[in-house]
């Protein structure tokens, strides 16, 4: 058991500062690109790449570190993360902006492949580590949930940091130096991580095609289909939408990456705290399925009501935004970490990186979709069109949420037949 939340600890902490300098680097490329004068739908188009990237890099990332260990995968990650840094350091403002744009979109693209590179080998872990102490005598789908639940949730709020980190290090430190200073950081963690976690930790047989890679159970399949909607109803205002309203209404560039850090690091504790929102049953499937039903379609509301209301033109609009992200922000994050907990309730213990890779595969397609229509809706109609994508991606992901299976057979995968609610 000791040994078992040693390795989970370890995980933890790396995937803190992995976290910290991504937030960073999100908060600094988006205000320094802003500040230079560059559209919405040109600020959205520098984070594509990034984001497309993390879809192949998932289903990668799983099949490898089931082949060659979650420990490796988490260090490739980290060093591609270090690649990414350096290369966007090297921008040069003489370029022409094409060039210029070209160059971040890679760089960026390079930074998409070892955030999911890194997010696979650390939710894997979990698993793993999960498995090692319920072996020893540890809790099982309690345990789960609560070490899901408080990694994903003191993740999020470590970003939230990161977007603060951003701001500050543009302002103190400049663009290029900021970037230098999280390489270094991130060389630190790489360190702490070669010299602590056994290099061949969660190595199994992994799968020898692509049909057998992506044949997932059930579960595992209309869990991704609803990921994929619910990050794209996130990401739909939330990446360029809500930073650039904010801004147009007379923000500082100070006032809009300390909202979002707040809001993050807000949304990163409900997260931590969802094991006592959601009652959990002895099975693992019973109530926490019916659960992501619940809140899914409670989250779509939000945007619904903020839509109307925008298009009213209500006094104090920016406020009204402000508190409406608030209350959106509580009943996504339960959700998120009700997925997050059901995708290694779902997934098998041999190849649990494989399962959590193509999980996230969708997880990051979700982000891709929300991240085009983010700078395109928000150029065709503002943040009223933004704000009805959003509720139409939560529609779809309620309807994705019926077909997930809530019970289990003695092996811990589920059924396949989904039970209706």
């Amino acid at each position: 058991m000791n040994h078992a939340l040693r390795n989970y600890g370890i995980v933890t902490a790396a995937y803190w500062g992995f976290t910290l300098t991504d937030g960073a680097l999100r908060m600094l490329v988006l205000l320094h690109f802003y500040q230079l004068g560059y559209s919405p739908f040109t600020l959205a188009f520098l984070f594509l790449l990034y984001e497309a990237a993390g879809i192949l890099a998932n289903l990668i990332g799983g099949w490898l570190a089931t082949r060659f260990g979650i420990a490796r995968m988490l260090t490739v990650g980290l060093v591609t993360q270090i690649t990414g840094f350096t290369l966007l350091s090297m921008l040069d403002p003489s370029w022409t902006v094409a060039l210029s744009v070209a160059w971040v979109v890679v760089a960026q693209g390079i930074c998409g492949v070892a955030k999911d590179l890194t997010k696979t080998a650390s939710k894997s872990a979990i698993k793993v580590t999960q498995a090692e102490a319920k072996a020893q005598g540890g809790e099982g789908h309690s345990q789960l949930f609560k070490w899901v639940a408080f990694f994903t949730g003191s993740k999020n709020a470590m970003k939230g940091f990161g977007f603060f980190l951003g701001g500050v290090l543009l302002q103190t430190v400049g663009f290029q130096g900021a970037l230098w200073l999280m390489a270094g950081l991130l060389g630190v963690v790489l360190v702490g991580v070669v010299l602590s976690l056994p290099p061949m930790m969660g190595k199994s047989k992994a799968s020898k095609s692509a049909k057998e890679l992506f044949a997932k159970n059930p579960g595992i399949n209309a869990l991704a289909a609803a990921r994929v909607a619910l990050f794209g109803a996130r990401d739909v205002w939330f990446v360029v939408g809500v930073p650039v309203f904010l801004y147009s209404v007379g923000w500082t560039f100070t006032m809009v990456g300390s909202f979002l850090a707040a809001w993050t690091i807000g949304y990163g504790v409900v997260q931590a705290l969802a094991p006592q929102i959601v009652r959990r049953s002895a099975d693992g499937l019973s109530r926490e399925v019916p659960a992501a039903r619940l809140w899914s379609a409670l989250l779509a509301v939000v945007p619904v009501a903020l839509a109307a209301l925008v298009w009213l033109d209500v006094p104090r609009l920016e406020w009204v935004v402000v508190l409406g992200l608030g209350v959106f922000g509580f009943a996504f994050a339960v959700n998120s970490s009700v997925h997050s907990y059901l995708v290694l309730a779902y997934a098998g213990s041999e190849k649990a990186a494989e399962d959590v890779g193509f999980y996230y595969a969708a997880n990051a397609l979700g982000r891709f979709i929300g991240t085009l229509l983010s700078g395109l809706l928000y150029q065709w109609g503002g943040l009223l069109y933004a704000l009805i994508g959003s509720a139409v991606m939560l529609l779809l992901c309620w309807v994705g949420t019926l077909n997930l299976p809530s019970r289990a057979t003695g092996d811990g995968a589920p059924t396949v037949k989904a039970t209706q609610p």
